[in-house]
């Protein structure tokens, strides 16, 4: 299996930073290899609802993001993806602290591909956890040279 080199690596996660979504969201590609990504959130007042937790929609965005992430890698240069079903669950309430999406891709389809993300606290504790089901969208992705800086 192929590894992504380390300034490919570098490069999109400094692509992802600059992002405006990420970056109002507090939220960054912590890691990404082949099948797998990991997404942390630093939480603040404004991921919070009037009550002091945690909006749900955070979760789901860290679950869609590192699920997304975790696919890419085997995308063709170019091509992105568009996430076609997300289903998640909520499990635990949280007020504070830093949240940490891992992402897997379960199954790579030059179509359709499929992965799941668990969401945890500072404390390793299960906070909600998802999958999503992915369509690749040929020439509407990034164009970073990916294939001149994989390797066998």
């Amino acid at each position: 299996m192929p590894t992504p080199n380390t300034e490919y690596v570098a490069r999109l996660k400094k692509l992802v930073q600059q992002a405006p979504y990420p970056r109002h969201m507090n939220m960054e590609l912590a890691e990404i290899d082949m099948d797998t990504s990991v997404v942390e959130l630093t939480l603040g007042e404004c991921h919070m609802k009037p009550f002091g937790i945690v909006h749900g929609g955070v979760l789901a965005t860290m679950i869609d993001t590192a699920t997304f992430w975790a696919a890419f890698l085997r995308l063709p240069d170019g091509d992105g993806l568009v996430n076609m079903d997300l289903k998640l669950n909520y499990l635990k309430a949280v007020e504070k602290g830093v949240l940490r999406a891992e992402g897997k891709c379960l199954r790579y389809g030059r179509s359709v591909s499929y992965a799941e993300s668990s969401v945890v606290d500072e404390s390793d504790e299960l906070v909600a956890n998802g999958t999503s089901t992915l369509m690749a969208q040929p020439g509407k992705g990034l164009q970073q040279g990916r294939d001149k800086f994989l390797s066998e």
